[in-house]
């Protein structure tokens, strides 16, 4: 008998909970119903300012590069090669230099702002003298905002490296404080770079600006110039092996070479050596001919070393193949004036309607 007059007052609870939320949306319905102009109004004010900050926001033009990275990591194969190589005094080491850029770390490398300093002062074409970094500053207008400052007029962007007899110090602490800027607005507000896919090696490159121009020239020269300083940085330690045996190997042929000449010399300068005097010619071209065949020896192992490091020059190597790169006419970013309008309708109605919710459960609240 408790149980049963226990769940009939359950489901009488559960019958007023019910009822209660049915009253409270009608309730709300109703009020939203009596606002109804006031969300009309907020949604038209959205559509106006909507359709005024697609009028206003510039079109920008985005480059992008996609390319494939293959590294080919690991130098188990050098270690083969110290023993041969020790008699020179070559160390092949554990494998190329480099390896701060293994794995995903080349993404920052795009982004570090040496990278993007170094792509700022190269040349807008191959016809121009202008900068990038000139033209940045004449597409954002900041020599406008410049002419209350008379000291950044003259500066120059035309070098990166201005030798310290043709600028003074405050000159190149202002100059150096301008470009520092600059690279920290590419860095946030124009650069993306990104792996679509995690389990791919395919990176891309986005440079959006509001130039077209600039967002491909900008792409292009820091993409060589960042493949170039990657494959430059894991590649160094090998291609000091590789010129040093090189310097090894030519010098020995030469040593040996020379020694060949020489025991020939010795017997062509002794045509008509008295038999009793033999010691004139055996002597010196022995010693001649035992240096060859030493020299000799020494090459052998040199040529089998230098071909060894080359092949591991070649492994080290890092791929990069370019999949897609920017090409005239760029791709387009601009808000429309349908999307402005629906956008700038929605969020402000929607706010609106956020404002008045609150308000009403407020009112609720402090009249209970």
């Amino acid at each position: 008998m408790i149980s049963e007059n226990s769940q009939t007052i359950e489901k009488g609870n559960d019958e007023i909970t019910l009822k209660e939320l049915l009253l409270k949306i009608k309730e709300f319905a109703v009020f939203f119903w009596t606002k109804k102009w006031n969300i009309i109004i907020a949604a038209l004010i959205g559509g106006a300012l909507g359709y005024g900050y697609s009028k206003w926001k510039k079109t920008s033009f985005i480059a992008t590069t996609t390319f494939v990275l293959e590294n080919n990591e690991g130098g188990g194969g050098l270690g083969a090669y110290a023993g041969l190589a020790s008699m020179v005094g070559i160390d092949f080491g554990g494998g190329g230099g480099g390896g701060i850029f293994q794995g995903d770390n080349i993404l920052d490398l795009y982004k570090s702002k040496a990278m993007i300093r170094r792509t700022l002062f190269n040349r807008i074409d191959s016809n121009s003298h202008r900068t990038l970094i000139e033209e940045y500053i004449r597409m954002n207008f900041l020599k406008d905002r410049w002419q209350d400052k008379k000291e950044l007029e003259d500066l120059n962007f035309i070098d990166l490296d201005i030798s310290s007899k043709s600028i003074s110090a405050d000159k190149k602490r202002l100059r150096d404080s301008v470009i520092a800027e600059v690279v920290d607005d590419i860095e946030k507000n124009y650069l993306s770079v990104a792996k679509p896919d995690k389990k791919l090696s395919r990176i891309q490159i986005d440079v959006k600006s509001k130039n077209e121009i600039f967002s491909k020239r900008f792409n292009d020269e820091l993409v060589k110039n960042v493949n170039e300083f990657y494959i430059r940085t894991k590649t160094q330690k090998s291609m000091q092996n590789v010129l040093i045996l090189q310097h090894k190997t030519d010098s020995v042929r030469a040593v040996m070479n020379g020694e060949i000449y020489r025991a020939v010399e010795v017997v062509d300068a002794t045509p008509n050596l008295n038999p009793t005097r033999q010691v004139q010619r055996a002597a010196p071209a022995q010693k001649a001919q035992f240096s060859a065949e030493t020299n000799k020896a020494i090459l052998a192992e040199l040529v089998k070393n230098l071909e060894m490091s080359k092949i591991t020059l070649l492994r080290e190597t890092p791929l990069i193949q370019v999949v897609d790169q920017p090409i005239y006419p760029l791709k387009k970013e601009k808000i429309g004036s349908i999307k402005g309008i629906l956008t700038g309708g929605f969020i402000l109605s929607f706010l609106v309607i956020i404002w008045l919710f609150f308000k009403l459960v407020l009112k609720n609240i402090l009249g209970e």
